[in-house]
């Protein structure tokens, strides 16, 4: 698969789960922004309610006062029946009165007029043998409407003055005096549960200085004011004396959480398959780059083999050639000329069975106690030839009193001439090459330094060069050549030993320094 065809089904998929979480929480918040506002408003037409019914109830209290201080006159103590009117009805039907019609109009009235007697008014024909005649009926009939229109004139005065003693002197009262409190409280309670509100709350009652002159419970932590839904009782208070109604939910939160609750799960799965998906194109890249550099490894270790196979070819058909001169000086250079490309050969051979050895990501490792000082002074040694003969010198530091390790001689000692090899490898040119082999202890672990003075490796670089396959990049300049398997190896060995390793450049970036840390045998 081509790579712009990855970055290109990569980006459509980032974008569409994207676009999937950012519409899951827009949906959420517009879901809790809802439960929200039909939380507040049910709650403030509770407290409107309850307000009411706390004014109502002072204006009974008020209308009480009055009629136990001025008496009840203005009060019917004798309301008709509705026997008493439909005798009265069947009466004048039977004495056909129907010709007046202001007369109907009349006996409609005396229906209406649930606060007064009938009977006790106009006369009974039966029992005082006097006929009804129109008169008596129209006479009546305006008797009874100035009384009604006293009384109503009357009972009018008296809700003004109740009314007006409402305004002028209520407000002068305690608010303790004017609410009985755990009334309130049931009150409230009540109509939550109507409203399907079954949430614990904390109701209090503010005086117009902040004060709270009521408090249901004491409140664990101060809240915010956002979550106090206020109400003000007695709006016929002047402005200046108002009192108010707050109530707080602590669990109002969490009652509105549980709107979206169903929702989570879908959240959750959606983050799963947003990783997944993350951790499924982090291995295609990554699987696509170890290809490319497995690829790359094979042309050129098939390009590497070709010329001391070659070799090896013409320097055998040469000795089987007659027309060439069999002299001691021939044959010498002839089997000088196979052996180094033998050991070219070997080496080759030698990359890929440490590519096979990640392939199989385990190593069998023969351990034996090992003193690291010595093996190090041990290749330091055989190294000097090499490193003499490019211009250089080699020295060694040996300050670990802790140097006895578990650990396989072969992988430990191919490890140390690969970091070696590089320094060579890498080296200035113009400038004679120091290489140095540091040892010391910290705690129960001997630390190993490989340090020289070459060309360096930029900071960028360095945690990429224990990548498989991966070369330093050097431009259009190919005078060192390699498969980018050593470094990778020597981690290999170190974690393989339970060590660590890592790499740091020298003062001014010139050289290189490799620090290995390995467990003695003591820890």
């Amino acid at each position: 698969m081509k790579k712009w065809l990855i970055w290109l089904l990569t980006c459509v998929m980032a974008f569409a789960f994207i676009g999937l979480l950012i519409l899951q929480v827009q949906y959420i918040a517009t879901i809790l922004k809802t439960s929200n506002e039909q939380f507040e408003s049910t709650v403030r037409r509770s407290l409107e309610k309850v307000s009411r019914e706390l004014e109502q109830e002072e204006a009974r209290r008020y209308l009480e006062e009055y009629n136990n201080s001025q008496g009840s006159d203005f009060m019917y103590k004798n309301a008709p029946n509705q026997t008493s009117i439909n005798r009265l009805m069947m009466r004048i039907r039977n004495q056909s009165y129907t010709q007046f019609t202001d007369s109907t109009q009349a006996i409609g009235d005396i229906e209406s007029m649930e606060s007064f007697e009938l009977s006790q008014t106009i006369p009974d024909p039966q029992r005082q043998n006097t006929p009804i005649n129109k008169s008596q009926i129209i006479e009546k009939s305006e008797q009874i409407q100035r009384t009604t229109i006293d009384r109503w004139f009357l009972a009018k005065t008296i809700l003004d003055d109740v009314a007006y003693t409402l305004i002028q002197t209520a407000h002068l009262k305690p608010i303790q005096e004017r609410i009985n409190f755990k009334n309130l409280q049931k009150m409230l309670e009540t109509d939550f549960l109507n409203n399907g509100l079954n949430l614990p709350f904390v109701v209090m009652v503010v005086n117009n200085n902040e004060q709270i002159v009521y408090q249901s419970e004491p409140l664990a932590k101060t809240p915010r004011n956002a979550d106090i839904i206020t109400q003000v009782i007695f709006l016929l208070d002047p402005p200046s004396k108002h009192n108010y109604l707050k109530v707080y939910f602590p669990t109002k939160n969490d009652y509105l959480s549980e709107s979206v609750s169903f929702l989570v799960p879908s959240i959750i799965f959606s983050l799963i398959l947003l990783f997944t998906f993350t951790i499924t194109i982090y291995i295609i890249f990554r699987q696509k780059k170890l290809s490319e550099m497995k690829n790359d490894f094979i042309n050129n270790m098939t390009h590497e083999l070709k010329t001391p196979v070659s070799t090896i070819s013409i320097a055998a058909q040469m000795m089987k050639d007659s027309d060439v001169s069999k002299t001691p000086e021939v044959f010498r250079h002839i089997s000088t000329v196979i052996n180094d490309e033998t050991k070219r050969l070997g080496f080759l051979v030698e990359k890929v069975l440490q590519m096979s050895l990640f392939e199989n990501r385990t190593a069998t490792l023969k351990l034996k106690e090992l003193d690291i000082n010595d093996l190090i002074a041990s290749v330091a040694n055989t190294f000097m030839i090499k490193v003499e003969k490019s211009g250089g010198t080699i020295d060694i530091d040996l300050n670990a009193e802790q140097s006895t390790i578990f650990a396989d001689e072969m992988h430990i000692t191919n490890m140390l001439f690969n970091l070696m090899d590089n320094a060579v490898k890498y080296r200035r040119e113009n400038v004679p090459l120091k290489l140095m082999a540091r040892t010391r202890n910290e705690g129960d672990k001997v630390i190993i330094s490989i340090e020289d003075n070459g060309i360096g490796i930029k900071k960028e670089n360095l945690k990429k060069i224990f990548e498989r396959f991966y070369r330093v990049p050097t431009g259009n300049v190919h005078n060192v050549k390699g498969f980018g398997l050593g470094l990778a190896y020597v981690r290999k060995v170190v974690e393989d030993h339970k060590g660590s390793i890592r790499a740091e450049n020298g003062l001014g970036n010139i050289g290189t320094t490799f620090i290995i840390t390995l467990p003695t045998i003591k820890s």
